[in-house]
């Protein structure tokens, strides 16, 4: 089964968002285009609660994007985004939800942080997605979202060790950081997940 899994399309990565990824918004329409063509759409939204370790705002003298250790990781200080029933945790307007039959919540635990739409950062809790994912029959599964370079890649890092086979949709995809997003691209196609265009699929 063909699964399309669609990564943290939410306002507060858009353009004017608390965290907003370059061009963020350009992906809307790419993503609608190419539901039809799956067997199950399913989608990951970043959940989480306002006193969140992630939260540059909850360590007293640091800053956005300063770097800390928590859990013994490297852990990024960022701005407060997504927080729990927010307008800037909701999904893009724009984005069709007709088709998704499930949405995956992550970043609940306000004490480790989590980019994979799979586990939290230290894997010691699943969102479930996987165990879904198996009993619909996925075998082949296609991500997109927001940004590329973070919650997409470590979800299709961790897709990719679950044993399916990974398809990264470039084109229905941003990255916060360019530039670490070519080193993460690399590892991709290292690993064997394979980076294609919506026009492809």
């Amino acid at each position: 089964m063909k699964t399309l899994l669609i990564i943290d399309v939410q306002n507060d990565f858009m353009p004017g968002g608390a965290l907003a990824v370059p061009d963020g918004d350009k992906i809307v329409p790419i993503i609608n285009r190419i539901q039809h063509k799956f067997d199950l759409v399913v989608a990951a939204q970043d959940w989480h609660p306002k006193d969140h370790v992630s939260f540059a705002s909850n360590h007293e003298g640091k800053k956005e994007f300063d770097e800390i250790q928590l859990h013994g990781k490297s852990q990024t200080l960022w701005p407060d985004h997504c927080v729990q029933g927010t307008e800037g945790a909701k999904f893009h307007a724009d984005l069709n939800t007709e088709k998704w039959e499930a949405i995956f919540r992550k970043g609940m635990d306000k004490t480790i942080d989590s980019y994979s739409a799979f586990y939290d950062n230290g894997h010691l809790k699943s969102t479930g997605l996987s165990g879904y994912l198996r009993e619909k029959g996925t075998t082949q599964l296609f991500l997109c979202g927001l940004a590329g370079d973070i919650c997409v890649y470590f979800s299709a890092h961790d897709a990719f060790k679950e044993g399916y086979a990974c398809f990264f949709i470039e084109d229905a995809s941003q990255p916060l950081d360019y530039e670490a997003f070519k080193e993460r691209k690399k590892t991709m196609e290292y690993l064997g997940i394979q980076v294609i265009s919506s026009d492809t699929i």
